[in-house]
């Protein structure tokens, strides 16, 4: 058998595949053995004082082209990692790290086949669906001082929005435990993560010692879909306003995210009004 010297190791087989995700899962772990991070991994069933910031979001989407087996298996992983992360407290100078919290995700431990990407294909997979979990993390870590230090996106048009689109409410990858989400604390206080779902909604905050000098909010700037060849993508450009409260003048304006994510849903569910052609501005 001829082998293409172009194609990567882990691309031959899924043998191959999984040779090659044991490598990075090792390579992490020795990464972090060597590190000098002090990770967040203690928790407290008594809430911090002050609410920094809170999201909440429907566990089980229903519609064309939505697998309801692979939403409810979702919707138990979710609820699964999400009592590994309620109550840690992060304290100055320690690191949040998504994998060192949940740990990983098998079935013995109740994991189900959920949804995860592979080849930029939606497919089932053990313990799928948890970057929905990391991705409100990242939301409530956007409205805050904490500094993120590691982050990879997919794409963030994997399901038709529902209702308002809520700018980066999808698109933050995890996979245990080579891709990870990591956040670190570098001010003076403790900040705590209290995550729970009920009622097929996941619900989040983010909270402090004491209040903090600024809001955080985030906007979305010539959002559409455009396409290209034969697929759509969603376009926009995402920012990050830091506001000072006493002022409410805006002391920070940053790009977070320069938006082209491939659309992975029927392309029937687009609203016609929200696609441009070529020729169109922007």
């Amino acid at each position: 058998m001829l082998w293409n010297k172009d194609k990567l190791f882990c691309d031959i087989n899924p043998t191959c595949y999984a040779i090659s995700t044991k490598k990075e899962i090792l390579k992490r772990k020795l990464r972090d053995a060597r590190s000098k991070d002090k990770f967040a991994l203690k928790a407290q069933d008594d809430k911090l004082p002050v609410l920094i910031a809170e999201h909440s979001s429907h566990l089980i989407k229903r519609g064309k082209g939505i697998d309801p087996k692979l939403q409810y298996n979702k919707a138990v992983n979710i609820d699964l990692a999400s009592r590994k992360i309620n109550g840690i407290v992060i304290h100055p100078g320690e690191v949040f790290s998504f994998w060192k919290a949940v740990g990983n995700t098998t079935k013995r431990k109740g994991y189900l086949d959920g949804r995860v990407i592979v080849d930029n294909k939606i497919k089932p997979g053990i313990g799928g669906g948890l970057c929905n979990l990391a991705n409100t993390v990242n939301l409530l870590v956007l409205h805050s001082p904490l500094d993120i230090v590691e982050f990879h996106n997919h794409s963030d048009a994997l399901v038709p929005d529902e209702g308002e689109r809520v700018p980066m409410s999808t698109g933050t990858s995890v996979s245990y435990n080579n891709i990870d989400y990591r956040f670190k604390n570098n001010t003076s206080e403790c900040f705590q993560l209290v995550v729970w779902c009920a009622e097929e909604t996941l619900y989040a905050e983010l909270r402090s010692e004491s209040g903090i000098p600024y809001t955080y909010r985030l906007t979305e700037e010539n959002h559409h879909f455009r396409k290209e060849g034969e697929k759509y993508f969603r376009v926009s450009k995402i920012y990050r306003e830091t506001v000072d409260k006493k002022s409410g003048d805006v002391v920070k304006r940053e790009l977070l995210l320069d938006n082209h994510s491939e659309v992975m849903y029927d392309y029937g569910l687009i609203p016609q009004n929200s696609i441009k052609t070529d020729g169109q501005d922007g």
